[in-house]
């Protein structure tokens, strides 16, 4: 079965450029102006959602529960402008696979897309993910463990300084040794790791 995207975004523009993007990669595309429109034409087969969080009508976000809710088990990934950390801890909750913020490089685009293909091709055994999150958390110090619970709460640096009283200089070193540590190359991996160890 050939790799198949189904993106949806509002922006004429953007899904043209997306188009041939994927196109060069050899990825097939099916094409979306809103989350409403793809819900219109379930089923559609298998492959992942490549969706806008903001958009008008159904949001990213939204979209993403209603599919859960109907049962269908699309991975997802969201593009936003406007990302922040607690828009994307938002989105991992609601079962987002990857979080990526405009204007993003093509290749981190396409590796992501891979990943969510190759994932549709892969039978995990249960509790696998949730192992190896838990072994990546278990080399972390209790204080990095803090921030990373502050990082998964949404909470800005400021505020984690605060909480634990602390300047934002070390929260933000340490939120360098919580990637280094866990391998996660963003703040959407970070949360699909805490979230997979059960955070």
């Amino acid at each position: 079965m050939p790799d198949l995207v189904h993106v949806i975004d509002d922006d004429d523009g953007l899904r043209d450029a997306l188009g041939f993007l994927l196109e060069v990669n050899g990825i097939e595309a099916r094409f979306y102006a809103s989350a409403n429109a793809f819900l219109d034409a379930l089923p559609v087969g298998e492959g992942c959602v490549l969706t806008d969080v903001r958009m008008p009508g159904l949001t990213g976000l939204e979209l993403v529960r209603e599919l859960r809710k109907r049962g269908e088990s699309f991975p997802v990934i969201v593009m936003t402008g406007h990302g922040d950390v607690p828009l994307a801890v938002e989105a991992m909750k609601a079962g987002v696979i990857d979080f990526i913020e405009k204007p993003f490089e093509e290749a981190r685009l396409t590796e992501s897309l891979r990943a969510a293909l190759a994932n549709l091709r892969t039978v995990h055994e249960p509790g696998a993910a949730r192992a190896v999150a838990e072994e990546r958390l278990a080399q972390l110090s209790p204080r990095e463990r803090d921030v990373l619970d502050g990082v998964v709460e949404g909470k800005l640096n400021k505020q984690i300084a605060f909480d634990l009283s602390i300047s934002p200089r070390t929260v933000e070193i340490y939120r360098a040794n919580l990637m280094s540590k866990t391998g996660a190359r963003n703040v959407a991996d970070l949360m699909r790791i805490a979230l997979a160890a059960g955070l």
